[in-house]
């Protein structure tokens, strides 16, 4: 394993243990065995870095809810969509600390172009690929380029933010899955005429 892969390494791993603003190049130097250099040569600086290990562990988290969500092939894409925004909301506490440091990024990001461009190639990829999933779910020769599909992809992610964003701020309050599925039963029966 080379330097690049072993400073993601510690970077998840840091993030998790303590928050972005915390970590500083002596500690992901530390904890991965490299050196200084090595941030700056794989990434260009500690917040590129930290923002590529947050990037990654949303990758991983954003396959899992896939591969949940795509492993009934029965399913229609309504029944999909609410199964990617429940499972999000099950797993939301185990994301706790990913999701805080997060929006500290966030926070940093806004005052600094480069890494605000680095998030948002982020959510642009993030985007594609769930209009890929959107393609296949729907099954009508569709793909990542279709505008319904990128549409629904960007409701699908903007909801999957604010639940996670919710869920920071009020834990205790924030929507429960079952809530959530009859909130998306309630639109859907409105939007389709009765017989």
């Amino acid at each position: 394993m080379g330097h690049r892969e072993e400073l993601l390494i510690a970077a998840r791993r840091l993030l998790e243990e303590q928050g972005y603003a915390h970590i500083t190049a002596r500690d992901l130097v530390a904890a991965s065995d490299t050196n200084l250099a090595s941030i700056g040569y794989h990434f260009g600086s500690k917040a590129a870095l930290l923002n590529a290990a947050i990037e990654a562990s949303f990758e991983d988290w954003a396959t899992q809810l896939a591969d949940y969500v795509m492993s009934d092939p029965a399913a229609t894409p309504l029944q999909r969509a609410s199964a990617t925004w429940v499972a999000a909301l099950e797993r939301l506490p185990e994301r706790h600390s990913i999701l805080q440091a997060y929006v500290e990024a966030l926070a940093q990001a806004l005052r600094v172009p480069e890494l605000r461009a680095q998030l948002a190639e982020h959510y642009r990829r993030a985007r594609t690929m769930v209009a890929a999933l959107v393609a296949a779910s729907l099954g009508d020769g569709a793909d990542a380029d279709d505008p319904r599909c990128r549409a629904v992809a960007t409701l699908v992610i903007a909801a999957c933010d604010g639940l996670a964003l919710q869920s920071l701020l009020d834990p205790e309050n924030s929507p429960d899955p079952d809530d959530l599925a009859e909130g998306l039963a309630a639109v859907w029966l409105a939007s389709v005429p009765q017989p």
